[in-house]
């Protein structure tokens, strides 16, 4: 059973690690995205606006970055870390430009991993024959994962180089107001991407039960199984009629 052999796939032992290294990525996103909006929040992107210098160095100073002024308690200033981190904007501006080149590099390293690791290889001649997953699978015999995921890595590469280009760009032409928004918005589109590649990863609990008990799940009217092996069906006899 193609279905079946979806299920066993995403949840084998080897799949594991690719499952948790998206929701990390994921977890990653929204922590760039959240110390974006510090920078917005405090008009950090107003100073240093070059790329990857900022001044003279890869970073500011020490003593700029760790400012005494913004301590709000007597020396030794027990909050001086961080009250640097949200309310200073160079060492916020910084913090941001490291979380949004740790994620760009986790996005390309997730990619390289399914591009040339071993597990997560295609065939050529079903990329090139466009099949479904479901025959995917049958030809392969669960050694690859569906075509979906494929689609949606590829997707968050897109949407982490047109961000990394926004950024960079609103940074160097000192933050105009149409490049800021599309900045902005890129960082939502890049975490929704990351949530839709997640949800390709894991199966939901109702789709387990469906794949168990069919006839459980039909009568309760959670899954049309007829539909779906209908469905796997046709992309099986796509599969042989390509390889014809």
């Amino acid at each position: 059973n193609l279905l079946h052999s979806l299920q066993s796939t995403l949840h084998a032992q080897s799949f594991r690690p690719f499952r948790l290294s998206v929701l990390a990525l994921g977890l990653l996103v929204f922590t760039t995205a959240i110390s974006g909006a510090f920078v917005a929040g405090l008009d950090a992107g107003l100073i240093y606006n070059d790329f990857p210098y900022m001044g003279l160095g890869l970073t500011p100073p020490k003593r700029e970055l760790f400012d005494p002024f913004y301590s709000r308690q007597p020396d030794p200033h027990p909050d001086l870390v961080w009250r640097n981190a949200f309310e200073n904007p160079s060492l916020v501006q910084l913090d941001h430009r490291i979380l949004a080149t740790t994620t760009f590099t986790a996005v390309m390293a997730l990619w390289a991993w399914t591009r040339f690791g071993r597990r997560f290889r295609v065939p050529t001649g079903l990329e090139k024959a466009g099949l479904g997953s479901a025959a995917r699978f049958a030809a392969v015999k669960g050694t690859v994962f569906p075509a979906e995921v494929w689609k949606g890595v590829r997707g968050v590469v897109h949407l982490v180089w047109l961000q990394v280009t926004l950024g960079i760009s609103t940074l160097l032409y000192l933050v105009p107001t149409p490049l800021a928004a599309a900045h902005q918005a890129g960082s939502l589109a890049l975490l929704t991407g990351v949530v839709v590649l997640g949800s390709r990863v894991c199966l939901p609990r109702i789709v387990q039960m469906a794949l168990k008990n069919p006839r459980a799940a039909t009568k309760m009217g959670l899954v049309p199984t007829r539909r779906l092996g209908e469905r796997a069906k046709g992309d099986g006899m796509k599969f042989l009629n390509a390889q014809e």
